[in-house]
């Protein structure tokens, strides 16, 4: 691949922050004598594609072609365009593992600018990805979301002989977490993720319920003497929040408990330092409910700002699992064969973290899309995270 110098824009960017520069390294699955097309050429114009409104390998294919000339402008195109079976074949060759490190190494590089305080972990079914013929699941993938700059950091496949509790120490060891707050629903609320978060230099929020029965039943018991007692002798932190918006009113209490005398096996949760209590009411008209979460952590913080990463980890729900769907139609899509569709979700989620960086359109994320499809000068700050003009 070369750049033409009349492409200011793209000269112009330093080269640690370019896309393709941490992609150069992807080896290319196909025989050497049957490669009519450059592997970068496929991996640019499908992520160019994806972040214009295009959600399947056809799509992308007539993006190219109608966009063929500007292409041409910094990729060599040896032979034009790529056939869709062309991008499905490679993409479902492609190592998914090598593919996750390149851009793991690409959001690395991005957020060493930005910063990394709080790392969301949660898992998501790409539901349409099955194929009940030949008895394949459909694909999980675990993801990591760096809550602050709403960037994905990675993704792990879980497989039929798996499930998250192994796959995220896999994916916590391919990132550098290091300082950052670790928060995972409780599936992952388990002590060797614990550890291994803890060997990342990184801290844990994990969030525990019945599937930790002595643990849930301790701190069941501690805020129930908390109750009881109107927390009197008891050495903890408190703060509490309201919101309000569109008739519902939100409450949220939250108690930080550092003496951990009441937890039977604290011993075996490495580095453990605090339990967090989460009460939550809420009020829709002359309805209200109440819900009460319990967590542990590996930081003695602040109440307030415990509460906050526990409200902020549902961000990876709310502003990128969510958006996947309703944006990219993730749930609709039918890769099937091979590695496809763990491989294009990856390139839904560089589009989607380019298309949040991107300045200049302050509409949503399918607005974006269209613009950037538009105009090429968009899209060229859409890739390289410039501000346009």
């Amino acid at each position: 691949m070369s750049l033409q110098p009349d492409t200011e824009v793209l000269v112009d960017t330093p080269l640690s922050l370019s896309i393709l520069h941490h992609f150069a390294a992807l080896e290319d699955p196909r025989v050497e004598r049957t490669r009519q097309h450059q592997l970068l050429d496929l991996v640019a114009i499908s992520l160019c594609g994806v972040i214009c409104g295009a959600n399947n390998w056809s799509a992308i294919v007539l993006w190219g072609h109608a966009n063929h000339e500007w292409l041409a402008t910094f990729l060599d195109l040896p032979n034009g365009i790529p056939s869709h079976d062309t991008f499905g074949r490679v993409f479902a060759l492609l190592d998914p593992e090598q593919f996750a490190v390149c851009f793991t190494g690409w959001m690395a590089a991005v957020c060493q600018q930005l910063g990394l305080t709080q790392v969301a972990i949660d898992g998501k079914t790409l539901r349409r990805s099955h194929n009940r013929g030949k008895g394949q699941a459909a694909l999980h993938l675990v993801s990591a979301w760096s809550v602050e700059n709403g960037l994905t950091l990675g993704q792990r496949a879980v497989d039929g002989k798996s499930n998250e509790i192994t796959a995220i120490p896999e994916l916590l060891r391919l990132l550098d977490v290091s300082g950052a707050l670790v928060t995972i629903d409780a599936m992952g609320c388990q002590k060797d993720i614990a550890a291994t978060i803890r060997e990342t230099k990184a801290d844990y929020l994990l969030a525990v319920k019945e599937n930790q029965p002595p643990l849930y039943e301790d701190i069941e018991g501690i805020m129930a003497r908390g109750r009881d007692t109107d927390f009197v002798g008891m050495n903890y932190r408190y703060a509490e929040e309201s919101s309000r918006d569109h008739g519902r009113v939100e409450d949220r209490y939250c108690w930080v408990f550092e003496d951990l005398s009441a937890i039977r096996d604290r011993e075996l949760w490495v580095d453990l330092k605090s339990i967090v209590v989460v009460v939550s009411t809420r009020t829709v008209g002359d309805k209200s409910s109440s819900e009460t979460r319990y967590y542990i952590s590996s930081r003695a913080a602040d109440a307030a700002v415990l509460a906050q990463a526990v409200r902020r980890h549902w961000s990876i729900e709310n502003e990128c699992h969510w958006i996947l769907d309703v944006c990219f139609r993730e749930d609709d899509r039918r890769l099937r064969e091979g590695h496809g569709a763990n491989n294009f979700a990856l390139l839904r989620k560089a589009a989607l973290a380019l298309l949040k960086r991107a300045k200049g359109v302050k509409e949503g994320i399918d607005c974006r899309r269209l613009v950037a499809g538009w105009d090429k000068t968009y899209l060229l700050n859409v890739l390289l995270g410039c501000e346009a003009d």
